[in-house]
């Protein structure tokens, strides 16, 4: 069987319903799909439930696909019942690599033949995790950026036995499903955006850990310096900028020699329970009594404004 031309799915399965199944389940929704949940958590239907809810202010701000309702989604009382109609499948359980293996395995089982099977992993390669399924070469990587429903980034790849067509299915689909997708040649542990991250995060913990910088401190140097230009140029083209009329090749010319200082630390420091408590204080300190539903409704609403104020999105910024 093949699988259903990727801009004409009109049905997602998404398994796992948390923090990132959850916001996988609002972007469907106010794209106009048609979304059938599982989880085996007891509340797991309140909690989805209550998440969508609230994510749709932002996705209504965003703009709604016609027909786009809350009330097309359904959650299912098994995994087979959840993916027995499917056209595609976003897996999202948590990241231990056994139960990804299980359940991928499990889906493969479950879902009709030819429909792509995406999982939401952060770091595993598909190679490790698709090697109980009776058909690997369905299953790829859709890695998204958290909250799915607000970050356009997904990040596509499949691992050795996986078919091409299905990561160039995937992809396509991903597109037609609103979001900016990267699609990798080659697996690469965490891929290319939470390496990235994993590398800033790294040094940031260094610094805390040395008493060189507050948590404020490093998260305002990101907020008011390089991170405004990273919202809508990131670090090459920004560092070729800084080269001049003579772009990246002057840049790597005049200042490749500070390669060699020792800007960076990228050896992953203790987290010993003294760097524990210093970052947690300082968050605490940093959130000034904001509760963690108005620090979500902040970033929702800045990372809109953010797009909007880069011609992304249309409209004024609030």
């Amino acid at each position: 069987m093949s699988p259903t031309p990727p801009s004409s799915v009109r049905r997602v399965a998404c398994i796992g319903a948390g923090v990132i199944g959850g916001g996988w389940v609002a972007h469907f929704l106010a794209r106009g799909y048609d979304v059938t949940a599982w989880d085996p958590a007891p509340d797991a239907e309140d909690k989805l439930r209550r998440l969508v809810t609230a994510a749709w202010p932002a996705l209504e701000q965003l703009g709604l696909a016609e027909g786009a309702s809350p009330d097309r989604l359904t959650m299912a009382p098994t995994l087979a019942e959840a993916v027995a109609d499917a056209e595609f499948v976003q897996e999202s359980a948590p990241e231990k690599l056994e139960l990804k293996r299980d359940l991928l395995a499990q889906l493969d089982a479950a879902t009709p033949s030819g429909v792509v099977i995406a999982s939401s992993t952060s770091g595993y390669p598909m190679t490790d995790m698709q090697t109980a399924a009776a058909t690997p070469g369905r299953l790829v990587v859709g890695h998204p950026f958290n909250p799915p429903y607000l970050i356009p980034l997904v990040e596509v790849v499949g691992g050795e036995r996986t078919d091409r067509t299905a990561v160039e299915w995937a992809a396509a689909f991903y597109e037609a499903a609103g979001k900016s997708v990267i699609t990798m040649d080659r697996e690469l542990p965490g891929f290319i955006a939470n390496r990235l991250q994993e590398a800033l995060w790294r040094e940031a913990l260094h610094m805390v850990a040395n008493g060189e910088a507050t948590v404020e401190d490093i998260d305002t140097s990101i907020t008011e310096g390089p991170g405004l230009r990273w919202a809508f140029m990131g670090p090459m083209l920004t560092f070729a900028l800084a080269g001049g009329e003579g772009g990246m090749a002057h840049m790597l010319d005049h200042f490749g020699p500070s390669l060699k200082s020792p800007w960076t630390r990228l050896e992953a420091p203790e987290l010993d329970r003294a760097l524990r408590d210093a970052v947690v204080d300082g968050c605490d300190r940093a959130a000034d009594g904001r509760t963690y539903a108005q620090l979500v409704a902040e970033r929702d609403q800045g990372v809109i404004d953010v797009l909007r104020a880069t011609g992304r999105l249309d409209g004024p910024a609030r």
